[in-house]
C-alpha cells in the first residue's frame, strides 16, 4: 500500500522552561498542557479526537483534520488557552507554572500505511516553535507571557491575508525566524500585542515610531495607552480575557541583536523586535 499526501494545518506547542523540573513536575506541566488545550479546542467548538496528537515530551504536535480551515487554529483557540495557562497559573506552585510558545503552519504530509506522519511542514514547524523571535516573545511581562504564538507566513497570507471575520492584521508583528538552515519571514502574536476586534473601532489607537539598526545590547522601554480587546476569529487573538479600560502602560524590555536588527515601536508604544540577521 502506498503513501499518500494531503494538505493539514498544523500546530505544535512547547513549553518553555521545562528542563530541569524534575520527573514528577513535568508530568504535571504536561497534562496541565494538554488538559487546558483540549478544553480551549472544545470553546473553539473543535472536537479534539478529529486531531491527531503526540506527545513531545515537553510539549505537544496537533495535526488537524482534512478539509479544518487554518483559521480554525488562531481565534478563539489561542486567545483561550493563553486564558485557561493563566488561570492555572494562578493556582500553581513556581515549580509548576506554564510559558507555552505555540507554532502553526500548513503543507501537505506524508500519511504512512503503519499510520505515521511525516513530511517537510513538520520541519518548518519546529524551527518556527524554535525560533528566536518567539522565544523572546515567550518573555515579554515580568513573569512571561502564557501563550506566545508564531504563524508562517503561508498560514498568515491565507487566514489574516483573506480577511476573516475578527482576524486583524494589527495584532501581529513581523519577525524573521531563522534557526539552522530554516529561514523565513513570519508573525508573532502574544498577549499583550494589539489585538481586534476593538473596544471602541473610532478610537484612534495613537502612534509611536523609532528605528534603530546595528548590532550588540541595549535596553528599551515605551509606554502609552491603546485599546484591549477580546477573541475575534483568527490573527487577531488576544488573551482570552474580557477588554480592560484604556489606561497607561510600560514595557521594558532587553534588546539583543545580532547581524543587523531592527527595533521599532507601533502604536501605544509597544516596542517590537525585528530580526534581520540572514546568517
Amino acid at each position: 500500500m502506498n503513501p499518500r499526501y494531503e494538505y493539514r494545518a498544523l500546530l505544535a506547542c512547547d513549553i518553555a522552561g521545562s528542563a530541569g523540573r524534575g520527573e514528577q513536575r513535568l508530568q504535571e506541566i504536561r497534562e496541565a498542557l494538554r488538559s487546558a488545550l483540549f478544553d480551549a479546542l472544545g470553546f473553539a467548538d473543535l472536537d479534539s479526537r478529529d486531531f491527531a496528537y503526540l506527545d513531545t515530551g515537553d510539549g505537544c504536535r496537533l495535526v488537524a483534520p482534512a478539509a479544518l480551515p487554518k483559521a480554525r487554529l488562531l481565534v478563539p483557540l489561542l486567545p483561550e488557552l493563553s486564558s485557561r495557562i493563566r488561570e492555572h497559573n494562578r493556582q500553581a506552585g513556581p515549580g509548576t507554572r506554564l510559558r507555552v510558545r505555540v507554532a502553526v503552519h500548513a503543507g501537505e504530509i506524508r500519511f504512512d500505511p503503519e499510520g505515521t506522519v511525516s513530511g517537510a511542514p513538520f520541519e518548518a514547524l519546529a524551527r518556527l516553535l524554535d525560533s528566536p523571535p518567539l522565544r523572546h516573545a515567550a518573555l515579554t511581562g515580568t513573569g512571561g507571557t502564557p501563550v506566545a504564538a508564531i504563524l508562517s507566513q503561508h498560514v498568515y497570507e491565507e487566514t489574516v491575508g483573506h480577511g476573516y471575520e475578527g482576524l486583524e492584521a494589527d495584532a501581529f508583528t513581523a519577525a524573521y525566524a531563522q534557526v539552522k538552515e530554516y529561514a523565513a519571514a513570519a508573525w508573532l502574536w502574544y498577549p499583550g500585542s494589539p489585538v481586534g476586534p476593538r473596544a471602541d473601532p473610532g478610537r484612534d489607537p495613537g502612534s509611536g515610531s523609532g528605528t534603530g539598526s546595528g548590532s550588540g545590547s541595549g535596553t528599551g522601554s515605551g509606554s502609552g495607552s491603546g485599546p484591549g480587546s477580546g477573541p475575534g476569529s483568527g490573527p487577531g487573538s488576544g488573551s482570552g480575557e474580557q477588554p480592560a479600560e484604556p489606561g497607561p502602560r510600560t514595557v521594558e524590555q532587553l534588546v539583543q541583536a545580532k547581524g543587523t536588527g531592527t527595533v521599532f515601536a507601533v502604536h501605544s508604544g509597544n516596542q517590537y523586535i525585528r530580526h534581520n540577521d540572514r546568517g
